[in-house]
């Protein structure tokens, strides 16, 4: 069984904001493999099903994003899974828009929810897939950033970043992290260069 879990935060005023990429794209796993993520449990919410070839358990914390540990933790000793067997995935401020990184471990990268969880399963080796939402202009509150809601011109983006994302988890799930990271890593190339 693997658990994949997106992060973000629950409540209408935050479904299109670039803090809940991670339930966007878990949204976009089910609608592809046909799971229903909507059973309460462990203060989330979660569907069972396939996808890339292994059982899993496809989860949305209802907890607010600085407590998605409490959720993470608690699924994992529920479904009697071992953080090798979570992915993660969450929007990623250092990003840009619509890039993808995956990683295997590391730390949270000041991202609260991703904090929340590693300390809640007591390790940062677990995998995840980070989704790009840096601003293309200074921004004074990062916080404010990611919890306004998004643009038009962004849900574009959004749509082939998560339709990546549930790509990069199949791919996950059927051949590895590393054969992901060797997929979908690139370098962040500096403005101006192609």
């Amino acid at each position: 069984m693997r658990l994949i879990v997106g992060l973000g935060n629950p409540g209408v005023q935050y479904a299109w904001t670039p803090h809940n990429l991670g339930f966007l794209a878990v949204d976009r796993i089910a609608e592809r493999a046909c799971i229903r993520v909507e059973r309460p449990e462990s203060k989330s919410l979660s569907g069972l099903g396939t996808y890339g070839g292994q059982d899993v358990v496809l989860v949305k914390p209802q907890t607010m994003m600085n407590l998605s540990g409490l959720a993470v933790r608690d699924l994992l000793q529920r479904h009697e899974c071992t953080p090798e067997d979570l992915v993660v995935l969450y929007d990623d401020i250092a990003l840009p828009w619509g890039m993808l990184r995956i990683r295997e471990r590391g730390t949270a990268g000041g991202h609260n929810g991703v904090k929340s969880v590693i300390g809640a399963v007591g390790t940062d080796e677990f995998s995840r897939v980070r989704l790009g939402v840096q601003p293309d202009h200074p921004v004074g509150d990062l916080a404010e950033y990611v919890l306004r809601p998004m643009k038009k011109s962004d849900l574009e983006t959004v749509a082939g970043m998560t339709e990546e994302a549930a790509d990069a988890v199949e791919l996950i799930l059927a051949q590895g992290t590393q054969q992901a990271m060797n997929r979908y890593n690139r370098r962040v190339e500096p403005p101006g260069e192609e």
